[in-house]
């Protein structure tokens, strides 16, 4: 996520604008210098466009006092990591020189800066004398008031860093992968036959396993977690207040997924309770792969098989189906990449640029049907979150999205990028320029 640092002479209100710009009270203000040493770090968004403010310590000019020359360091660190830069003054007191101290810091950037002009409650404080520290236009706000936030807003999402067209997350935590299912489907016997070891008791009684079982697995030098879980009975038979605890562990455990890997019996007709387990897992948002044990016991090919599952599981079209035995083998070696594939479509995040490409396009190929003469208008589309990607399309009416019309707008994001086994999550909301003055 682009950074962007808040930095300036000491008590210009850099606090107060990060937490103006945040809208939370994170930080301390106090009216005196020094309350601010180390560097605090928030995440927030403007029209959709998400980004990481820091807030800094003072720039001291004066004094070898150990505290204040960390203060300064710990900012020279922000000012090194950061996107854009917002140097911080005050209206009251006008240019000092401890502004020109700061802005001698941040020429030897070649990073954006702007300059938000604090304190700037009357109309009278323009803050015209700041165009003679030469770093643009300055831009009056009140940090106490809320006066101006949206412009320095605009300005900083103007200047953020240019996106490449497709990232995924990374990082060095292992991917979990929940399993799960009712009772006797096969989860255990997959668990052992996975890590080539017994890890579960593997009993045909239904609900041997009672608590969720992790172990960790390593393919190609990429790390799994595996997560046994108990099957999920149907309500009705759910009375020991032991099972009600493992029924919440297993719920616990999709919530907890990265990747959700539900199993089925392909020797038994698909259940209402299957169905409630592909609910959950629907409602949690969460990435997920349908495996059919037991498919040797299938006579012939298992295509029918796949499409009869999808047809049922309503609630999972996003789900990639695949058909297995837990006890030959037969299709395992399959699971994991499939497993990697839905764990980058779960965490991928797309470009601004190229996504708002595509949803041009797709209007212009499909325009939005009107409703009493009046028609959707989409003025641009971000992605705000993944784990899932969770798209945000600023348009001029919500109330005049039909269903169809974002049935359609998701099938074109996944004819482009694809998605294979990961939902994505599509809100509309009426387009805000100005920021709420609270």
């Amino acid at each position: 996520m682009a950074l962007v640092a808040l930095v300036g002479r000491p008590n210009v209100g850099k606090s107060a604008l990060f937490n103006r710009i945040t809208q939370k009270r994170r930080a301390i203000v106090e009216d005196y210098p020094g309350v601010t040493r180390d560097r605090l770090y928030e995440e927030t968004d403007w029209n959709g466009i998400p980004f990481t403010v820091i807030d800094t310590g003072g720039i001291w000019t004066e004094g070898e006092d150990t505290i204040l020359s960390m203060t300064r360091h710990q900012t020279t660190l922000a000012i090194e990591e950061a996107d854009v830069i917002v140097l911080v003054v005050d209206a009251k007191q006008g240019v000092t020189s401890s502004d020109w101290t700061a802005v001698e810091l941040l020429r030897h950037t070649k990073k954006p800066v702007l300059v938000a002009v604090n304190k700037a409650e009357s109309p009278k404080d323009s803050g015209v004398e700041f165009y003679e520290l030469g770093l643009g236009e300055p831009i009056p706000v009140s940090a106490v008031h809320g006066q101006g936030i949206g412009d320095l807003m605009d300005q900083i999402v103007d200047h953020l860093p240019t996106e490449v067209d497709v990232m995924h997350e990374v990082g060095d935590h292992p991917i979990r992968v929940a399993l799960v299912g009712r009772p006797n489907v096969g989860k255990s016997s997959l668990v052992n036959a996975l890590l080539g070891y017994e890890r579960t008791l593997v009993t045909p009684i239904a609900g041997t396993t009672r608590d969720v079982v992790d172990a960790l697995l390593v393919r190609d030098q990429k790390e799994f977690i595996l997560l046994d879980t108990a099957g999920l009975r149907r309500p009705n038979k759910i009375s020991e207040e032991l099972e009600e605890k493992t029924v919440q562990r297993t719920l616990q455990a999709i919530r907890d997924a990265d990747v959700v890997l539900m199993m089925l019996a392909a020797d038994e007709p698909m259940t209402a309770q299957d169905q409630r387990i592909a609910g959950q897992i629907a409602q949690n948002r969460k990435a997920v792969i349908v495996l059919i044990n037991k498919a040797d016991l299938v006579k012939g090919a298992t295509t029918k098989l796949q499409i009869s599952t999808r047809e049922q599981l309503k609630f999972l079209p996003y789900a990639t189906i695949q058909p297995i035995s837990a006890v030959t083998g037969w299709h395992l070696d399959n699971i994991w990449p499939l497993v990697q594939t839905a764990y980058e479509s779960f965490t991928t995040r797309l470009a601004t640029h190229p996504l708002n490409r595509l949803i041009q396009e797709a209007q212009h190929l499909n325009p939005a049907p009107t409703d009493k003469g009046k028609a959707l208008k989409i003025y641009y589309v971000t992605q705000v979150t993944s784990r899932p990607p969770h798209f945000v399309f600023f348009v001029n009416d919500p109330e005049l999205l039909h269903f169809s019309y974002e049935r359609y707008l998701e099938n074109r994001l996944r004819e482009k990028f694809g998605f294979p086994g990961s939902p994505i999550h599509l809100t509309f909301r009426a387009r805000v320029r100005k920021m709420d003055d609270q």
